[in-house]
């Protein structure tokens, strides 16, 4: 690995007082003893293409281990470019497994680390998959971006739009190959269908439906002591401490405020990513945002938005409306998870495995020479790869997974409040509402913070 590339975060700093401002963004230590970052080597730099990619994985439930470390040790052609040499989790059992897995998979014993830390200190390590909660995606990002780590984190990528802003500086600011999960932009459907209504194939875009599932209330259950295996109070990490519920956790997480933002950021964050990339608005977002019509449950634990028909303009007058499924777009029509385009010649709908049009012949329209063609990748892990061997951008870059992942923040906010928003996409910022934006970012408990 090139040595010229290696990044120390004190020379950094050293060298450059404008660094003081992504600086700001390094997380503090785990106990209430240690509050320092501690130092890990970088090792980034142009991997060869004959080199392996060494890697580590931070968060190995169903999605990191079934999901990622299934791609990576399974896949023809890309099994072949990777090492996985640790793991971590605060769950003692999955780790176990996820090593267990690379044992069986590869005949590789790898590092088995509770810490995200102490793995991310390993000097060996080329790139990191991240996928914890959302509520610790930044934190840990953060972390391995100092450790000279690229990076791979799962979607949506943040929990609020401020922790976006600090991973886009900080990616930058370092030079690192950072792939959002929003693993849509490397399917081929989406892809085509993006590029037919980014060149105008159905003329005029006058309105995107994204269509998501609804959330239930969930169960009230008595809490109870944490099982041996999870290290319960590090799971919590910066989400304010409350007692072990066996319905709160893993998969259940993303239906409560503290540690994701509900069905809108689980497949919103996907829907609407599509939606910004065929507008050609992933530097950008909406204008107005409007979220009065969503309802929340009364009882049960999980406090995230129930159903909702959130609607968003852009300064173009497109409009974008995310509801769920057991509302209508509309002109009336229904339809499951995915994203409706209409224009004023006809209506595309991508889904994942199917695409449909007003008329299947709008489908057979080939590009021509001066049209738009969208950056091109049949497999999301594959171009996360690539990039890091090139230092090129990924598909679905950092700024690209902030960008799209805050069109459902500020809709999250939005049905919060219970009021509509006017956005400012250039400052990131609402306008004349300092109520909303101090929603932008949320408080860490002690020892963590940005």
């Amino acid at each position: 690995m090139s040595e010229q590339r290696q990044i120390n975060r004190r020379s950094l700093l050293k060298a450059s007082a404008t660094g003081l401002a992504a600086a700001s963004t390094i997380l503090a230590g785990c106990s209430q003893g240690h509050q320092e970052p501690f130092q890990g080597s970088a090792r980034r730099g142009r991997v060869s293409p004959n080199e392996r990619v060494t890697l580590g994985f931070i968060g190995t439930g169903d999605l990191g281990r079934r999901h990622h470390m299934g791609v990576l040790l399974g896949h023809e052609g890309i099994k072949e470019r990777v090492d996985i040499a640790a793991v971590c989790d605060v769950d003692a059992n999955r780790v176990s497994e996820a090593a267990r897995m690379c044992m069986e998979r590869a005949n590789r014993r790898v590092g088995v680390y509770e810490d995200y830390r102490r793995l991310l200190d390993r000097n060996d390590l080329d790139a990191v998959f991240v996928v914890t909660p959302d509520h610790w995606h930044t934190l840990v990002a953060l972390a391995a971006i100092e450790a000279g780590k690229d990076i791979y984190c799962e979607k949506p990528l943040t929990l609020t739009v401020n922790d976006g802003k600090a991973l886009v500086a900080a990616a930058r600011r370092y030079g690192t190959v950072f792939q959002t999960g929003s693993q849509q932009r490397s399917d081929g459907r989406f892809r085509k269908a993006c590029e037919l209504v980014r060149n105008g194939k159905i003329g005029r875009i006058k309105r995107v439906d994204t269509v998501l599932h609804a959330v239930g209330p969930g169960e009230w259950k008595p809490a109870e002591t944490p099982p041996a295996h999870l290290n319960w109070n590090f799971w919590l990490g910066p989400a304010p401490y409350v007692d072990y519920r066996p319905n709160c956790v893993h998969y259940q997480f993303r239906w409560l405020y503290d540690y994701s933002g509900g069905v809108m950021t689980d497949w919103g964050a996907h829907h609407n990513d599509i939606a910004q990339w065929a507008l050609g608005m992933d530097g950008s977002g909406p204008v107005e945002v409007d979220g009065t019509e969503a309802t929340f449950h009364e009882h049960g634990p999980y406090n995230v938005p129930a159903r909702f028909d959130v609607r968003y303009r852009y300064a173009n007058g497109v409009e974008l409306v995310c509801h769920t499924n057991d509302q209508s777009c509309d002109d009336g029509t229904k339809f499951g998870n995915g994203v409706k385009f209409t224009g004023e010649n006809g209506w595309i709908v991508v889904s994942r495995g199917d695409l449909q049009a007003s008329d299947p012949d709008i489908l057979k329209i080939e590009l021509g020479a001066n049209d738009v063609r969208l950056y091109h990748s049949e497999n999301h892990h594959k171009n996360f790869l690539d990039c890091i061997q090139t230092r090129d951008r990924c598909i679905c870059d950092v700024e690209i997974g902030h960008r799209s992942v805050s069109v459902c923040h500020i809709g999250n906010i939005s049905m919060r409040l219970g009021r509509a928003l006017r956005w400012d996409p250039a400052r990131e910022q609402f306008v004349d509402d300092e109520t909303a934006n101090r929603m932008l970012s949320r408080s860490m408990r002690a020892p963590w913070h940005l």
